[in-house]
């Protein structure tokens, strides 16, 4: 007699969850928000704008502010959200020109019709909260808290200074966006209402807390720690980087590479051997507040006479994002009286306090460097540039500022991870998914009676 015997005592349901983590590490925490100042009738406030990576304090905010007024007109409008970061401007706002789905198009048009607008990117949000008391202190007149639904049954005097506060809502979460277009379009109605009275004015835009906090990595000397998007320089050369200074004598551009391969006519050079030690030969190079053109001048190489590489850099104001930017428009190579012209704007900019860094630039393999036309002479070139770096505005010294680095979020081993963890995903459903398959058996064998008799047909 054959006896079977199984048992089933238990069947568990698992469930595996996929949690997308945002990769942070241990940095010290401040919180910041910006104001932004602008006047209806271009006044210009002669404020020099606060140096890259400063907080400004509550004293430096009344200094700003004070010398603001002095210049500009007396009727103040101050704007005061309850939650603001730069990070919803770069977010939300029209970035490098894109204008589409913008929320701070009345924003963003107030500002380029001023002729000097302050910016503030870093206000310490505890001095925020002190913006009114000291426009109250120096207009020497209580502020008047609207409602922008009643603002246009107000009757302003031009002869008399007014300081008339708005205050702004914020939502945080999936109705951010629809928050800011709403407090935008206020700012809108409130700017046209003045306009409509012939009234000149002056605007703040500011927030009284930041909506996030911002993680950034503490300065060290001789050294940082981790990587993130704003990162330290690169460490790993020994190697100061070429210095290309100004008429006055101060450093005005700064390039490192660890290769500047070029390749032309079935031959390849590296254009970054001699130019670190000191021999680099940069005539021509020419450098400004808003333009800067490094020149780097070669002889006999790649079979020719003269080669001269240049990278053209220009500083671009985007009022949304709130500050300038650097952006390197063109790589060009001249030689022998001819021209290959890469377009680069597409890919290498940096906000202009920070220089540049990508570890692959490249006209070959997910090119940030493209041919300005189809039968340019850049076709029959190829540059490939490994662990590039350069910096053409706000040099203060002979290192690099912060480094806004080109390496995307998802790298190969973030993929590897994703792809790997949906297989395992896969094994476990299909596995239990053939375990709640299983059936127990309802007839067994009793050694002490008869045996079971199975028809064949059932």
């Amino acid at each position: 007699m054959t006896e079977v015997v199984m048992r089933c005592r238990s069947v568990s349901t698992m469930a595996f969850t996929s949690v997308l983590l945002f990769i942070c590490s241990i940095y010290s925490c401040y919180g910041q928000v910006p104001l932004l100042m602008w006047t209806s009738d271009g006044s210009n406030l002669h404020l020099a704008q606060p140096a890259a990576g400063q907080t400004v304090s509550g004293g430096q905010l009344g200094s700003y502010l004070k010398s603001a007024l002095s210049v500009a007109p007396h009727n103040v409008l101050l704007f005061l959200q309850d939650k603001l970061s730069m990070e919803d401007f770069t977010m939300y706002g029209g970035v490098f020109g894109n204008k589409q789905d913008s929320a701070f198009l009345n924003v963003e048009s107030a500002l380029q019709t001023s002729s000097s607008p302050l910016v503030l990117p870093a206000l310490d949000w505890s001095a925020s909260h002190s913006t009114l008391e000291i426009f109250q202190g120096e207009l020497g007149i209580p502020a008047v808290h609207i409602n922008p639904s009643t603002l246009r049954e107000i009757k302003l005097n031009t002869a008399q200074p007014s300081l008339l506060a708005v205050h702004l809502p914020y939502t945080a979460g999936d109705e951010t966006k629809e928050s800011l277009m709403k407090n935008d379009a206020i700012i809108g109605e409130v700017l046209d209402v003045f306009r409509s009275q012939d009234v000149p004015y002056t605007a703040v835009y500011t927030g009284l807390k930041p909506s996030r906090v911002v993680e950034e990595t503490p300065v060290m000397a001789g050294h940082s720690v981790g990587r993130s998007l704003l990162q330290a320089p690169p460490q790993s050369s020994v190697k100061a980087p070429l210095v290309v200074k100004s008429t006055a004598g101060q450093p005005c551009i700064l390039l490192w590479a660890d290769t500047l391969l070029a390749s032309y006519s079935g031959k390849q050079v590296d254009l970054a051997r001699d130019i670190f030690n000191g021999s680099a030969d940069t005539t021509g190079s020419v450098c400004n507040e808003n333009l800067s053109r490094l020149v780097i001048n070669y002889q006999n190489v790649l079979d020719l006479r003269s080669l001269r590489l240049i990278f053209s850099m220009r500083k671009i104001l985007f009022p949304v994002s709130a500050r300038n930017w650097s952006v390197v428009e063109q790589v060009v190579l001249e030689y022998d009286g001819q021209r290959a012209i890469f377009n680069a704007s597409g890919g290498i900019y940096s906000p202009a306090e920070y220089s540049f860094h990508c570890q692959s630039v490249s006209s070959i393999q997910s090119p940030l460097l493209v041919p300005r036309s189809a039968t340019d002479n850049a076709n029959q070139w190829k540059l490939s540039f490994t662990d590039f770096q350069i910096q053409g505005f706000n040099v203060t010294g002979e290192d690099f500022s912060y480094a806004s680095d080109c390496a995307g979020f998802f790298t190969p081993g973030i993929w590897m991870g994703l792809l790997t963890s949906l297989l395992m995903v896969f094994i476990l459903t299909y596995g239990l998914h053939m375990i709640m398959q299983l059936h127990t058996m309802d007839r067994f064998d009793d050694p002490k009676g008869p045996t079971i008799s199975v028809p064949q047909t059932e």
